[in-house]
C-alpha cells in the first residue's frame, strides 16, 4: 500500500515538474519572440537615423584638397557642388575677391585620386538631406550603401514609414577595363529576388553596354584603373 502511494508522489512530482517545463520553454519563447518583434521593428520599420562622419581638422584640410584636384580632373565644380562642412545649406558669398589667372596644363598632372570610407561618408555629411539617410562602406572590390527610404503615405501598410534598404556593389578593375556590377539589394534585411530586379544581379554592366554609344562606353574609356580596398576607393584617369 505504502508503494503505491510513494509510486503516486513520484508521479505528481514529475507531471509537476513537467508542466513548469512545458510553462518555462513556452514563457522563454514568447519572451524571444517579442523581443525579436520589437528589433526588426526598431531597426527595419522604424530604424533611427544615421549619425553622419564628423571629420577632424587635418582630415578636412586633406579631403579638401583632393577635392580641388577633383575640379582640375574632371572639368567639373565639385568643391562647390559638394559644398564646406557646416555651409551645404548657404548660398556662397561673393567676397570681391579675384581670382589670379592660371595657364592652363596637363603637364606632370595628377591623374589619380583616392578617398577614405571616412572621407566619402564626411562628403555625404555636409548636404544635410543625406547626412542621416545614407553611409558608405568601402570593402575588397565592394562599395556598400545603407539608406533610410521614406515610403509613399499611399503605400499599403507600409505607407509613410521609412524603410532600410542596403545595396551593394561590385567595383574592380579586370581585363583592361573597369567592372561594375550590382551585388544585390536588401529591403527591410530580405534580400530582393533577383528577377525583380530584372535579372542584373552580378552582371557586369560594362561589358554588358559598353559596346553601345552611351554611358558605359564613355565612362570605360575615361578610366585607367579602378581599386576598392578596405576602407579606401582609388581611382585613376585616363589622358
Amino acid at each position: 500500500m505504502s508503494d503505491n502511494y510513494e509510486s503516486g508522489k513520484v508521479m505528481d512530482r514529475k507531471e509537476h515538474f513537467g508542466c513548469l517545463k512545458v510553462f518555462g520553454i513556452v514563457l522563454v519563447t514568447v519572451i524571444i519572440t517579442v523581443l525579436a518583434t520589437l528589433w526588426v521593428a526598431k531597426a527595419y520599420i522604424f530604424p533611427s537615423a544615421f549619425k553622419p562622419v564628423t571629420l577632424s581638422g587635418k582630415e578636412e584640410v586633406q579631403l579638401s584638397a583632393k577635392l580641388s584636384r577633383l575640379d582640375q580632373i574632371s572639368g567639373i565644380d565639385v568643391s562647390r557642388k559638394i559644398g564646406s562642412p557646416g555651409q551645404a545649406d548657404q548660398t556662397p558669398v561673393n567676397t570681391g575677391k579675384a581670382e589670379s589667372p592660371v595657364k592652363y596644363s596637363e603637364t606632370d598632372a595628377e591623374r589619380r585620386i583616392s578617398f577614405t570610407q571616412r572621407e566619402l561618408n564626411g562628403m555625404i555629411a555636409r548636404n544635410p538631406d543625406l547626412a542621416r539617410k545614407l553611409s558608405i562602406d568601402l570593402s575588397e572590390d565592394l562599395v556598400s550603401a545603407r539608406l533610410l527610404v521614406p515610403v509613399d503615405p499611399d503605400f499599403p501598410v507600409l505607407g509613410g514609414k521609412t524603410i532600410r534598404v542596403h545595396v551593394g556593389l561590385t567595383l574592380a578593375y579586370e581585363n583592361s577595363q573597369p567592372v561594375v556590377a550590382l551585388k544585390g539589394i536588401k529591403l527591410m534585411g530580405v534580400p530582393i529576388p533577383n528577377a525583380w530586379l530584372g535579372g542584373i544581379k552580378n552582371i557586369d554592366l560594362v561589358d554588358a553596354f559598353g559596346a553601345d554609344e552611351g554611358f558605359w562606353k564613355a565612362f570605360a574609356a575615361g578610366i585607367e584603373a579602378v581599386k576598392v580596398g578596405d576602407g579606401r576607393l582609388m581611382v585613376e584617369f585616363k589622358e
